[in-house]
C-alpha cells in the first residue's frame, strides 16, 4: 500500500481527515509516502512557471471526498492544488476542475450533437465561449495520435485551428502533448519510487509541464484523456 500526505484539508465536508491516505500500490509491505509534509496549508494560486524550467507535479487518480471519482494533485512541494470532486450519481456529462479551496478553474463539458467524442473547456463555470474544444483521434490511419485540440469562439486561437495534439498511451501513463509548432509542450510519466519494491501503479503519475502550457489546461488534458481512454466508473472507454 503507498501512503499519500496531501498538505490541506480540501473540504468541511465528508472528507478523510483523521488518517493517512492510502493508494493501491503494490510494495514488499512497507508503507511509502508520495509526499512526506504534513503541515496544514493552502498554497498561493497556481501558475505556470516562468523562470524557464518544467512544473512537475502528481497526479492521483482518486477523490479526497466520500461518493465520489476524480483527482486529486499536488505540486513538487507536495501541497494539494487542483481537485476533482464528480459525485458518482451526479452529472456525467460536466467535470468542474477546482484549486484547493474549491473554487472552479474550468468547467469541462461533453458536446452535444456531436459526431466522436467531443468536449468543451470553459472559464469557471461559465457556459459561453468556450477556451478551446477537445475531440478524440478516429482516424485509423494515425494510431499514435489519441486527441487534438482545437480553438473555440471566446478563447485560444481561431476557431477550428488546431492549437495541440496529443499522442502515446494514456493507459500505459506514456503520453505528451505537442502544440502547433510540434514542440512538446507537456508529458504524462509513471510515478517513481526510489524505494526498493515499491509500485505506484497507474493511479499515481506525473504530469511535466512546460511554460508554454498553462498548468490547468494541462490538467483539463489530463481528464479528459481519462475520460476518452480510462478504466473505472469515472469513465467508460476504450484503452489506448
Amino acid at each position: 500500500m503507498t501512503k499519500v500526505y496531501p498538505n490541506t484539508t480540501p473540504s468541511p465536508v465528508a472528507v478523510l481527515e483523521s488518517s493517512p491516505i492510502t493508494t493501491g500500490g503494490v510494495s514488499d509491505g512497507k508503507m511509502t509516502k508520495v509526499y512526506p509534509s504534513t503541515g496544514i496549508s493552502i498554497p498561493s494560486p497556481v501558475a505556470s512557471p516562468t523562470d524557464g524550467k518544467a512544473a512537475v507535479i502528481t497526479v492521483w487518480k482518486k477523490s479526497l471526498l466520500f461518493n465520489c471519482n476524480g483527482f486529486t494533485v499536488f505540486d513538487a512541494k507536495g501541497n494539494l492544488i487542483f481537485r476533482v470532486d464528480n459525485y458518482l450519481s451526479g452529472n456525467k456529462g460536466e467535470i468542474v476542475l477546482m484549486d484547493a479551496e474549491g473554487k472552479p478553474l474550468l468547467t469541462i463539458r461533453r458536446k452535444r450533437l456531436c459526431l466522436g467524442d467531443c468536449w468543451l473547456v470553459y472559464d469557471g463555470e461559465t457556459a459561453v465561449n468556450p477556451r478551446f474544444s477537445v475531440k478524440k483521434n478516429v482516424n485509423p490511419l494515425n494510431s499514435k495520435s489519441l486527441a487534438y485540440v482545437t480553438g473555440s469562439c471566446g478563447g485560444k486561437g481561431r476557431k477550428h485551428d488546431k492549437l495541440y495534439e496529443m499522442e502515446g498511451s494514456y493507459a500505459q501513463r506514456c503520453c505528451a502533448v505537442y502544440d502547433d509548432k510540434r514542440r512538446r509542450v507537456a508529458e504524462i510519466k509513471r510515478k517513481e519510487t526510489t524505494e526498493k519494491g515499491v509500485a505506484f501503479g497507474v493511479d499515481v503519475f506525473r504530469l511535466v509541464v512546460q511554460q508554454e502550457l498553462e498548468l490547468t489546461d494541462a490538467m483539463a488534458f489530463v481528464i479528459l484523456l481519462d475520460q476518452m481512454f480510462g478504466t473505472g466508473r469515472f469513465s467508460g472507454f476504450s484503452q489506448r
